[in-house]
């Protein structure tokens, strides 16, 4: 098994359903509750495990979700309230490290979470169907529709609680 990538690599296609869609923003609405309930009655010494070498550890892991998904929630305002914009990228390494520097509470994290996802989903529900193809600019990674953004976002919901597993279902 690949442990970067334990579900594959994202791809997106143009073609997709209403099914894709729902399908995906279930994925985004339920990935706070999976992240609990995969987490539940773990010690630190797991949370602090990474799930590959050189790679993050469960805690950041769930960090850097909540640091690119309040990314995703901003895109997808700009995307809604103006033509076309072009986002800003961030260091993804040096956002996950603040919370480290800075004695972050996963508690608190985990609750940001959950809020963040909740506005995504409430906003990507109530997309008529001309909204779904408003689109902004990633300078690293191109155009995104705002199916793409949700596609992109459910996977990376998925792709990174598979990371999370790698580490919590290690000796299952």
């Amino acid at each position: 098994m690949n442990k970067q990538y334990p579900i594959g690599k994202y791809s997106f296609s143009e073609t997709y359903s209403s099914d894709d869609l729902e399908q995906w923003i279930d994925d985004i609405a339920l990935l706070p509750e999976r992240i609990r309930n995969e987490i539940y009655g773990y010690s630190d010494d797991i949370l602090l495990t990474p799930y590959r070498e050189d790679g993050w550890t469960v805690r950041e892991v769930i960090t850097h979700l909540l640091d690119s998904h309040i990314n995703a929630l901003t895109r997808l305002k700009f995307a809604l309230t103006e033509d076309n914009p072009t986002i800003l990228p961030y260091d993804q390494n040096a956002w996950v490290e603040i919370e480290t520097q800075f004695e972050i509470p996963l508690e608190l994290t985990l609750q940001m979470l959950e809020d963040i996802h909740e506005k995504m989903v409430r906003i990507y529900q109530s997309l008529g169907d001309d909204q779904w193809k408003r689109t902004y600019i990633n300078p690293e990674s191109g155009s995104f529709s705002l199916a793409k953004s949700a596609a992109h976002y459910a996977w990376h919901s998925n792709h990174h609680l598979a990371h999370i597993r790698l580490v919590t279902q290690k000796d299952s």
